[in-house]
């Protein structure tokens, strides 16, 4: 847990960095978790934020975000605040390794497909 909270913590100072306004953390949901959620111009931004101890192990944490599970957690959130769901969503994995930049994936997945 404080490893997860850590991780999301350094993705947070990075997003802000890169001039993105963090809207939440950690948000839960009955259908599931968000790690980040964030602003930049008018997009909203859903991040899961992946941490491995060896930047080598990217591929591997990629295949292991459920997609399913943000989306249907990023619908719950849109409920609860309807005026960001009319903005652009955007859905972001952001992988941390020690002794590496994060590494930013832009709209790593979208939400069709995923009933």
């Amino acid at each position: 847990e404080s490893a997860g909270r850590r991780g999301e913590f350094w993705a947070s100072l990075f997003l802000m960095l890169k001039l993105y306004r963090i809207v939440a953390r950690r948000v839960k949901t009955p259908v599931g978790e968000i790690d980040l959620i964030a602003r930049r111009g008018a997009t909203t931004v859903f991040v899961e934020v992946k941490a491995r101890s060896f930047s080598q192990q990217e591929a591997e944490a990629l295949s292991a975000v459920n997609r399913r599970r943000i989306v249907h957690a990023a619908e719950a959130w849109l409920t609860r605040h309807p005026a960001f769901a009319t903005t652009p969503l955007r859905f972001d994995v952001i992988f941390l390794a020690p002794f590496a930049w994060p590494r930013h994936i832009v709209n790593a997945f979208d939400a069709t497909g995923m009933d």
